[in-house]
């Protein structure tokens, strides 16, 4: 499959989605050949919990499903078995007032393997749970690798050994991974399941924002940014390159980031091998990296669960060359902006041409805006961003000197500011010896926010040490910036005298 070509979507499921579903069922559970759910059952769960069927396609191909009832967690804490927890496929057990959510089943087609995409659906299975107020979730978690041990060991030695990495079960690993906890080991759980010895592990998470008479919050309202303060250094091979990017985007998935922000230029790097051409020449060279590049951007952005502005990176246009940042959504779409305000060095040395379109896009973390470095000193542009709802801008940034960036940040600061939103930057540091107009770079990247009572009294979310290579992960609050934009000590977005001035974009 290649990566470049994927694109993911997470949805509920529908009834018309039987026959898909049982082929991935059957793929999934080889091993348990019997193991599939009925027409009659799919139609009941969704009937009776329709947000709680949560599938997975990949390319318009069903790869997984996560399906999932409320019960009653003191219930549930005991022993029990399988048909119990579903009672023979009726789902009585089905409790509307319940304060657990009890995943029954959760697969994920074998051919489909290497996205993530179990990681996506228990994600999904979490914030349902934040959403509804739930104590947490409850699963019977299977011991797939249990056969290959029962005779020296009991199934609560097993889980032991596994905790300890001593054994490597892939599945319970996973889910202990993924922050759940044993409970306790329930016997004769699943008939089917001989590899298991019939054994299953009762695992569960608990929701810490879980709260006693609580109302439904039906939206998300933080978002984790991710960071790169990226280390110039020379590289032995395009491969070592590609390596230390996804080290960064394995860190920040890691942590759950929704966004993972590179710098500008930060493939500089790779222009080692072209430093006997002139600057011009040099990084025309560099752009025929650029889509081979994108590909791996996309295929992380999906395998990894994260959105990922790019940075940004030379790319030819014609017989014009332009500075793009890219922003690759873990859906597998992406998108492009070019650089519209470049820089005197950027036009003399490298004969950089600036682009006409504004650098809005729509996430599934709602809508963002791209500045790339000196873009950001220029008020309109941000500007125009926050009158058409931007929350957040990114602005991959390049300076050598501390004045340079010192332009920056007091700008980016500003934008913050006056537009009522967050802006995240990120920058080089370091030096490129071997490449030429690259020498050093100097940053300290920082995630800005709105200066007033419910933000931080210097207006700085959080900042990195200067001139260190390090991450920076930062959650910002996007109700926080409507109830700014209506009851803010001042309203910067809404004060603005637009009978006397506005901003007008005359570009596509």
């Amino acid at each position: 499959m290649e990566q470049e070509e994927v694109k993911i979507e997470l949805r509920l499921l529908e009834e018309s989605d039987f026959d898909n579903l049982i082929k991935a069922m059957k793929a999934s559970y080889k091993d348990m050949p019997n193991f599939l759910w009925e027409r009659k059952e799919l139609e009941l769960l969704i009937d009776l919990f329709p947000e709680g069927q949560i599938s997975v396609w990949v390319n318009d191909v069903l790869a997984g499903c996560a399906l999932s009832i409320i019960v009653d967690r003191e219930k549930f804490s005991k022993p029990h078995t399988y048909l119990e927890v579903i009672d023979n496929g009726t789902f009585k057990t089905f409790d509307p007032k319940g304060t657990v959510l009890y995943g029954i089943d959760v697969f994920i087609n074998p051919d489909f393997q290497g996205l993530k995409l179990g990681r996506r659906l228990y994600d999904a299975r979490k914030e349902l749970v934040e959403r509804m107020n739930l104590y947490g979730i409850f699963l019977g978690g299977r011991l797939p690798k249990y056969n290959e041990y029962s005779k020296d060991l009991s199934p609560k030695e097993y889980i032991e050994k596994v905790k300890f990495s001593e054994i490597l079960d892939p599945v319970l690993a996973f889910q202990l991974n993924n922050d759940f906890h044993v409970k306790r080991v329930l016997s004769a759980y699943l008939p089917e399941d001989e590899k298991s010895g019939t054994h299953a592990a009762l695992l569960e998470w608990n929701n810490i924002y879980y709260a006693e008479n609580a109302t439904i919050d039906s939206t998300k309202s933080t978002v984790r940014l991710g960071l790169v303060q990226w280390q110039m250094r020379n590289y032995q091979s395009y491969e070592d390159f590609i390596e230390h990017i996804t080290f960064f985007v394995d860190a920040m998935s890691g942590y759950h980031s929704d966004f993972i922000l590179f710098p500008e230029l930060f493939n500089a790097p790779l222009m080692a091998e072209f430093n006997h051409l002139e600057e011009a020449a040099s990084i025309r060279e560099l752009a025929k990296y650029t889509d081979k590049l994108v590909a791996t951007f996309k295929e992380l952005a999906v395998s990894y669960n994260i959105n990922i502005i790019t940075g940004s990176m030379p790319q030819e246009m014609g017989d014009e060359l332009h500075n793009v940042s890219f922003l690759c959504r873990r859906d597998g779409t992406s998108e492009s902006y070019s650089k519209i305000h470049i820089t005197p060095n950027e036009k003399r040395y490298w004969g950089i041409h600036g682009g006409d379109k504004a650098g809005i896009f729509d996430t599934d973390c709602g809508k963002i805006g791209i500045c790339i470095c000196y873009d950001i000193e220029f008020p309109e542009l941000a500007r125009y961003y926050g009158e058409n709802g931007v929350n957040m801008i990114f602005v991959p940034f390049l300076t050598d000197t501390q004045n340079g960036y010192s332009r920056v940040r007091r700008c980016a600061q500003a934008r913050a500011i006056e537009n009522e939103c967050y802006v995240a930057i990120a920058g080089c540091v370091g030096n490129l010896p071997r490449v030429k107009n690259m020498d050093i770079q100097y940053a300290q990247s920082a995630v800005f926010t709105p200066s007033d009572f419910a933000f931080p009294n210097n207006a700085v979310k959080a900042e990195t040490t200067p001139n260190t290579e390090m991450t920076l992960i930062v959650d910002v609050d996007i109700d926080q910036l409507k109830e700014l934009h209506n009851y803010g000590s001042v309203q910067t977005l809404g004060d603005r005298r637009k009978d006397l001035y506005e901003v007008v974009w005359k570009g596509r």
